[in-house]
């Protein structure tokens, strides 16, 4: 096993490396830090990103949502930060964690024709819309939350 890979993109977002399964780290630090700017949040919010193996997401997913198996991403919000309105400062704070599972990802990006990175920037942009309180519990939250989530990757894409 290496040593974990870490990337400190400053501003506070930080991703880490421990799966070691492969994954833009750099990249996933750029997007987040996009994000954070179109979605309204102050640009030194707090952020860790990690990816980890299929061990320890089954672990994360079934202590923290008393679910069977791993999963693709889990959100940590923690200063449950939104975003700022328009024509307001945003706050600072700690925005929270995303948790990514890049093996667990894999097979996922596979059968909907995406690289491994394009699966791990779907899945960032979806953690941190659940951190900033997003959900899509109810048909009207899926469709605003992915319809964001699209928005969001497609700024991303064509910049």
């Amino acid at each position: 096993m290496t040593a974990d890979q870490h990337f400190d993109a400053g501003a506070g977002i930080a991703v880490t490396d421990q799966a070691d399964a492969g994954g833009d780290i750099h990249a996933l630090a750029a997007l987040a830090a996009f994000l954070l700017v179109q979605l309204r949040l102050h640009p030194e919010c707090e952020l860790d990103i990690t990816l980890v193996d299929v061990e320890t997401m089954t672990d994360l997913h079934v202590r923290w949502m008393d679910e069977p198996g791993p999963t693709d991403v889990l959100s940590f919000p923690m200063d449950e930060l939104r975003p700022s309105p328009i024509g307001q400062e945003p706050e600072p704070g700690v925005l929270g964690d995303i948790v990514l599972c890049p093996q667990f990802v894999l097979a996922q990006a596979a059968e909907r024709g995406h690289t491994l990175d394009e699966e791990l920037a779907l899945l960032l942009t979806h953690g941190l819309l659940h951190l900033i309180g997003h959900d899509h519990a109810t048909v009207e939250e899926y469709d605003a939350m992915f319809a964001l989530q699209d928005d969001l990757l497609s700024a991303w894409r064509s910049r």
